[in-house]
């Protein structure tokens, strides 16, 4: 039973703190959720297409250090892709990217899934940039029709969007998300990207992504903590305290998180998530928490390892 990662890994440039300098972070949500599964303990495969520039080789190397399977990488002479991070005082992060020509937008379809294969996870700017948002979006429609579970983070970048040289408009991204919903599982969304989406501000409601087809939505509050709709419940768990570095890969955390736990508890089917119970749901929500309140407290994306988030 293993979890296939699909979509971009880049290199974020992250300001040194009290300083002017930029320091060089390996990271992409698709990265930081492979990475995040794999340092917790769960199998976990990666499909993109990775650069054979250098920060391509520092990126290959630290998904096998994490103990991620990267038979499904393929490779380019294109560049990795760079994303410039602004910090604001309370540790949020702005971005702009330098994606054009680079090597992830060029990956191609694998073709048919195993049966091994049981979990897709898809997210971020793979699902924006051409041409491999399209066969993404295909792969996650095969996939569920397969019978295989499906989460997805849009992990919306506003520049990205807005950067796209008329490859799509805000309103466009926003038909295609709705396109996704009838193959997704678990749909996982920030707050801040729920209202980009237009819950609650285009008369948009959680029961409408549900009524599409999504089994579960587990929405990030920051350090509020994290919630999960489904049709029977709403289940809330509050955020763990800690000292706030950055929140550079805390939703990518929470994602890995709650996909490991899912694999170690086998509930891999949709059938499987719609039977959680709200004392499974509190558990895997406590859970993902735990392991976000640690990647903020360090820079950059570093999610933890299993001996860090322990369960018990």
């Amino acid at each position: 039973m293993t979890i296939l990662v699909c979509g971009e890994a880049l290199v974020d440039l992250v300001p040194v703190h009290e300083g002017p300098l930029l320091s060089p972070k390996l990271g992409g949500g698709p990265f930081n959720v492979a990475v995040a599964i794999g340092r917790l303990g769960s199998p976990v495969a990666y499909l993109s297409r990775i650069s054979r520039d250098p920060f391509g080789e520092q990126i290959l190397a630290s998904l096998r250090d994490a103990g991620v399977d990267v038979s499904w990488v393929q490779r380019g002479d294109e560049p990795t892709t760079l994303a410039m991070t602004t910090l604001a005082e309370d540790g949020s992060a702005e971005y702009s990217f330098y994606a054009d020509g680079t090597a992830d937008r060029l990956v191609a379809d694998p073709g048919d899934l195993p049966e091994e294969i049981s979990v897709l996870s898809f997210g971020t700017l793979s699902l924006l940039y051409e041409p491999g948002a399209s066969m993404y979006a295909g792969l996650l429609h095969r996939a569920r029709a397969a019978g295989k579970l499906t989460m997805l983070d849009p992990n919306i970048r506003p520049a990205a969007i807005d950067s796209t040289s008329g490859d799509i408009t805000a309103d466009g991204f926003r038909d295609r998300f709705r396109s996704w919903l009838p193959s997704i599982d678990i749909l996982k969304v920030s707050e801040d990207d729920s209202y980009w989406l237009g819950l609650g501000t285009q008369g948009t409601t959680v029961d409408d992504w549900l009524s599409a087809g999504v089994t579960a939505v587990v929405m990030t509050r920051g350090g509020d903590g994290i919630s999960v709709f489904t049709a029977a419940d709403e289940i809330s768990v509050p955020g763990v305290a800690v000292d706030v570095v950055d929140t550079i890969g805390a939703g990518d955390t929470v994602h890995g998180a709650l996909l490991s736990f899912l694999q170690k508890e086998t509930i891999i089917t949709s059938n499987a998530v719609k039977a959680m119970s709200k004392q499974d749901w509190q558990q895997a929500l406590e859970f993902a928490a735990k392991a976000a309140a640690i990647t903020v407290s360090r820079p950059g994306a570093d999610p933890p390892w299993a001996s860090e988030a322990s369960r018990d």
